[in-house]
């Protein structure tokens, strides 16, 4: 079976002495694995399509094991991704979340345009890291369904309280009275939840007409990976181990 679909490298590997096995999440077919034959050699026409943050559009043919790649013509490299570590080990993080949440040949249209759109801005990004990540998980994990409850207590209903927490089993704030009897919740403040709720709903390239401190952002964006984690039933992020390691070492 022929297919062309529109798609962007999430993983490559190694498959022999000259090709690559490639994990790709496609506009059309979801997440799903391509054998790119001859990639490694200096001369092939896939050098440019088959590194990850690559965007193509791919001429496939569906074998008993794999998609194999017939052509690819790319529509974006993200080569700035990749010439700024900071840019390079976030986009990793987002190219993580698809692979690590999306089950395969799932087709999902809108977290593949969320990821698009994602690239394009961080690839042109200098500085407030942590509140484009932060805006980037709550829309992606709406996308996957679980999308947060900001508007009242998740679990009785109530509004307009002060000192609310974040249920991580529930999904959403809760009020007072009400955590006493949940066990699994992150302590915030009213200003962080109207924080949450803000990026929520702004676009991501409209995220500059918010003002944010920086240490509200690093605790919501710890809040949330514990909450997407819980989602996807995983335990961690690779990606976001590194980036630990560099903040530790000076970086944002």
């Amino acid at each position: 079976m022929y297919t062309k679909t529109e798609g962007i490298v999430l993983k490559e590997f190694r498959f022999r002495d000259t090709s690559k096995i490639l994990t790709i999440f496609t506009r059309r077919h979801g997440k799903i694995h391509s054998m790119a034959r001859g990639a490694y050699r200096p001369k092939s026409k896939l050098i440019a399509n088959t590194q990850p943050f690559s965007y193509n559009d791919y001429y496939l043919f569906k074998g008993r094991n794999f998609y194999y790649i017939n052509q690819a013509d790319i529509i974006d490299s993200f080569y700035s991704i990749r010439e700024n570590i900071h840019r390079m080990m976030y986009g990793s993080y987002l190219l993580e979340l698809v692979d690590l949440s999306i089950l395969e040949e799932e087709e999902n249209e809108k977290l593949f345009l969320l990821l698009i759109k994602g690239l394009k801005i961080l690839s042109k990004l200098d500085k407030d890291y942590n509140k484009f990540i932060l805006a980037y998980e709550l829309k992606y994990i709406s996308f996957l369904g679980y999308k947060p409850s900001l508007d009242g207590c998740v679990i009785c209903g109530r509004k307009n309280f002060e000192n609310p927490k974040f249920s991580i089993d529930k999904g959403g704030i809760i009020c007072p009275n009400c955590s006493t009897i949940e066990p699994y919740c992150e302590n915030m403040d009213i200003y962080m939840s109207k924080a949450m709720k803000a990026l929520l709903y702004t676009p991501l390239d409209k995220l500059s007409s918010i003002k944010i401190p920086k240490d509200t952002t690093f605790k919501l964006h710890e809040i949330m990976v514990k909450y997407i984690l819980n989602k996807i039933e995983r335990n961690q992020f690779n990606s976001l181990n590194i980036l630990k390691s560099m903040k530790k070492n000076g970086g944002e």
